[in-house]
């Protein structure tokens, strides 16, 4: 799995992709040309310590592995998923099942 790291690549998905909301996640996709697609994780300091933060980072990677592994994803894309404040209070499964959701909703699986 390869990250976005850089603030203009961040920025670039940001101000030309696409969105959509759930009531614990923002996905945002941008077609970047590529044969694989790459993810950032943003996580505000309002919504947990460093300790917390991490730990969701740790679980979205995991879930966006298994989504990979399972799921068919279309590939050459710029993903990324924004935390909102009510995501502290989920269970790893409710987490990947809103992932899966909004994954779906965004049509990046081969299904649609």
């Amino acid at each position: 799995m390869k990250s976005l790291k850089k603030n203009k690549d961040f920025k670039n998905v940001y101000n030309k992709g696409k969105s959509k909301a759930s009531r614990y996640l923002v996905i945002y996709k941008l077609e970047n040309g590529l044969n694989h697609n790459r993810y950032g994780f943003s996580i505000s300091k309002k919504i947990a310590n460093a300790v917390g933060r991490n730990k969701l980072k740790r679980r979205l990677r995991e879930i966006i592995r298994e989504i990979e592994k399972k799921e068919k994803i279309v590939f050459g894309y710029d993903i990324i998923f924004i935390a909102r404040k009510p995501v502290v209070d989920l269970d790893f499964h409710s987490l990947k099942a809103d992932c899966s959701k909004l994954i779906k909703n965004m049509g990046l699986n081969e299904e649609n």
